[in-house]
């Protein structure tokens, strides 16, 4: 729920409110945990991915990049996240995950991993390893 009562040109012209279905009220998007905030934010981009194709002509968003936050996360909620993205990326689309989380990389079965190494003749100089798994 967008607040209205600050004006466009105040701090709050783009406040939200979120509707909190586990206790029936509505709060401050401010008031959300880390996981809270992290869940919203997903669901906000994906309903506008969604916005843009429904009213764009036809314009397609074919690939969603989410830069951790699943740290955040209970073991149920991260489940959930998981379910959703996994239902996405059959739908013709593209979802790259940055993350840490031993979870997800347990689950996701292609992917990019990044491991920092130490290179050079001493062994000093800060680099990296790239293993791509299909």
């Amino acid at each position: 729920i967008r607040q209205s009562d600050g004006g466009l040109r105040s701090h709050q012209a783009l406040e939200l409110s979120i509707i909190d279905h586990a206790s029936g009220h509505v709060r401050s998007a401010s008031s959300l945990s880390g996981g809270e905030s992290f869940l919203a934010s997903l669901a906000l981009a994906l309903g506008l991915s969604d916005e843009i194709s429904a009213r764009a002509g036809g314009i397609q968003i074919d690939a969603l990049f989410i830069d951790e936050g699943f740290g955040t996360l209970d073991q149920e909620a991260l489940r959930a996240a998981i379910h959703v993205l996994d239902q996405l990326s059959g739908e013709q689309r593209l979802i790259g995950i940055i993350s840490h989380v031993d979870e997800l990389e347990r689950r996701i079965e292609k992917k990019l991993v990044v491991k920092k190494t130490l290179i050079g003749k001493d062994g000093k100089v800060p680099g990296s390893h790239v293993s791509v798994i299909l």
